[in-house]
């Protein structure tokens, strides 16, 4: 389809990649406005920090939106990306060719004609200055075909353009990190009154980071599902076993809901405490730093305190241990 020059424009179709936020929303907007056909695809990541919404896109434009998943293969570009990282784990620019080559994929099954994004030249550091998009473009084999409606002015022509099919003179050229111009849009087409930054990407975090470097050493089959548990609670490697620590009883919840069935859950009984997780190998000397931490960080004041731990809640053993009070000690193994 995108090689296909006999495209008539008053059927033209096109496939936004959107997060949910205020470019992607304009630069849907700017095609709605030339009469084109606008599909909406996200891809749903465990690194994300916020909750995408579009019912701005599908009440206000009409646009239905389609969400795909990372998948597992995604891991393996953070392991080893070919244009390097941001300034943590982020592989800004192999990240958007991964999404480019699947929106690829997706543009056949749904016989769209183009592919575009909300992308804006300097924008962002590491992926979008000028460099980074052409190799985007080549690399996801869409030299010359990739639509970025805001910058396009700022940019050479796609195919699309040149052939007349999209008006690039309805196109804008923004430039830099300002996005005045977009919310002017928005505000003066009735689709939102202000705009909210959201979070970013949690690769970009050092913290997140550090719990992800650590997965990739220990882990030789690596799964996106793994992903959402190094969100949550307090990280400690041990040995070869990876521990886990809740911080509240949101958190303890969620560690439950995220266990693996092989992996051990401890507590302190009859007092507020932490649920902890303890996943991998482990030992006598393992399991007693796990209770150790567990005491530390549950209501418990004396200095010994019993611990339960099991696979499964029906399945627990029952032991006295001594709290960490040195959290210096802790340092060492936090993550």
């Amino acid at each position: 389809m995108v090689d296909d020059i006999t495209l008539k424009k008053d059927k033209l179709k096109g496939l936004g990649l959107i997060s949910g936020g205020l470019d992607s929303l304009t630069a849907c907007l700017l095609l709605k406005q030339q009469g084109i056909e606008v599909i909406g695809l996200n891809f749903k990541s465990p690194f994300c920090q916020y909750e995408s919404r579009f019912d701005i896109f599908r009440e206000k434009l009409g646009i239905e939106v389609y969400s795909l998943s990372l998948e597992d293969d995604f891991l393996d570009i953070i392991s080893n990306p070919k244009f390097g990282y941001g300034r943590n784990l982020n592989p800004c620019v192999d990240c958007r060719i991964y999404i480019l080559k699947k929106a690829k994929e997706f543009m056949k099954k749904i016989k769209a004609d183009f592919i575009f994004t909300g992308e804006v030249l300097n924008q962002r550091p590491k992926s979008q200055h000028m460099k980074a998009l052409k190799i985007v473009e080549k690399e996801s084999g869409l030299e010359g075909k990739l639509l970025r409606p805001l910058s396009a002015l700022a940019l050479e022509p796609t195919i699309y353009e040149d052939q007349d099919l999209i008006d690039r003179s309805k196109l804008l050229g923004i430039k830099g990190r300002s996005r005045k111009i977009q919310l002017g849009l928005a505000r003066r087409y009735g689709l939102l009154e202000e705009y909210y930054a959201c979070g970013g990407c949690l690769l970009t975090d050092i913290n997140f980071s550090n719990r992800l470097r650590d997965y990739l050493k220990f882990n030789s089959c690596l799964k996106i599902k793994d992903m959402d548990i190094l969100r949550y609670g307090r990280h400690f490697r041990f040995n070869n076993a990876k521990i886990i620590v809740g911080r509240n009883e949101i958190e303890n919840n969620i560690l439950v809901q995220l266990k693996k069935p092989k992996d051990l859950i401890m507590e302190v009984p009859d007092i507020p405490s932490p649920i902890t997780i303890i996943q991998g190998d482990f030992t006598e000397k393992t399991l007693k730093f796990a209770a150790s931490l567990t005491l530390r960080y549950s209501d418990l004041k004396e200095s010994e305190g019993k611990v339960v731990y099991g696979n499964e809640y029906q399945n627990l053993s029952k032991e006295i241990f001594t709290k960490i009070e040195n959290d210096e000690f802790l340092k060492n193994y936090l993550l």
